[in-house]
């Protein structure tokens, strides 16, 4: 049985039928510990801790990021789904610098999982419009324009990785993906996702005493979160392929005291 971490307000959108995801209420949810939860691992309830050392040695450095991270998620991405093809073409980090540059960079405190189901189309068509990313993500990966077009499964795997202090202010919490009914999801218009045109369908999630949430605490560099966002075989047997996740205030530390810093990739995974 796991031990409680906190209680603290997750801020849920008002109900399924809102269509203004701006529109939020703070519900006060129980956090658990996940490090002593007999959790089943995340294809069954959508998240999941992972030792993971990695080669970087300077986070600040986007130039090492690439050159050595994206590499490491590919094969880790490979390894845990058993897929053809990992796709790894970008990165986000969270902190205080890089809300500086953008809000969207900033700890996401609502909750949300970050695709809808019609996320599948917009990456073959992300891919088909042929960008310098798409050109090198697929150079990296060994695959083709064809394998993303044409593969029979296609999952969204996200790596998320505590840079900063192992005690922050907004640590991220994952709930349980068995608990979360469809009904309690609508998807959202996403738009200029950063400022980089990007847009994309979101799900917001509307409250339900069923949920049950987990963090990590204490999160270390050669530790990495894995949640699942998108799996086109899951969507065709009516499986969650959702992992709702927010981040959330740490009652033990002032805001900013410290700021959390946070790195996230996202793995997209082609099955033939």
């Amino acid at each position: 049985m796991s031990e409680l971490f906190c209680e603290a307000p997750f801020n849920y959108i008002n109900d399924a039928a809102t269509s203004d995801l701006d529109r939020t209420s703070p519900v006060q949810k129980q956090v658990q510990n996940g490090r002593t939860a007999d959790l089943p691992g995340w294809r069954e309830c959508g998240f999941e801790l992972k030792q993971h050392l990695s080669r970087v040695a300077d986070w600040d450095s986007d130039q090492a990021i690439v050159e050595q991270h994206y590499a490491e998620i590919r094969e880790l991405a490979k390894s845990l789904t058993g897929c053809d093809f990992a796709l790894v073409g970008g990165h986000i980090k969270r902190g205080p610098e890089q809300l500086k540059i953008h809000a969207d960079y900033g700890p996401i405190s609502f909750v949300h999982s970050d695709f809808a189901a019609s996320y599948g189309n917009l990456l073959r068509q992300n891919y088909t419009a042929d960008t310098p990313e798409s050109q090198l993500s697929l150079a990296n990966s060994g695959a083709t324009l064809d394998d993303v077009k044409h593969c029979g499964r296609l999952m969204v795997l996200q790596f998320w990785r505590n840079i900063g202090a192992e005690k922050m202010d907004l640590p991220l919490a994952f709930c349980d993906a068995r608990t979360v009914a469809k009904q309690d999801l609508r998807a959202f218009p996403v738009e200029n996702y950063a400022g980089g045109g990007f847009n994309f369908e979101t799900l917001g999630v509307a409250a339900n005493d069923r949920h049950t949430w987990y963090t990590f605490p204490r999160m270390k560099r050669d530790e990495v979160a894995v949640f699942r966002t998108y799996d086109s075989a899951l969507i065709d047997s009516q499986k969650p392929f959702w992992t709702p996740h927010s981040a959330f205030a740490d009652p033990e530390v002032a805001p900013g005291q410290p700021s959390r810093t946070s790195i996230e990739l996202r793995a997209t995974c082609l099955f033939r």
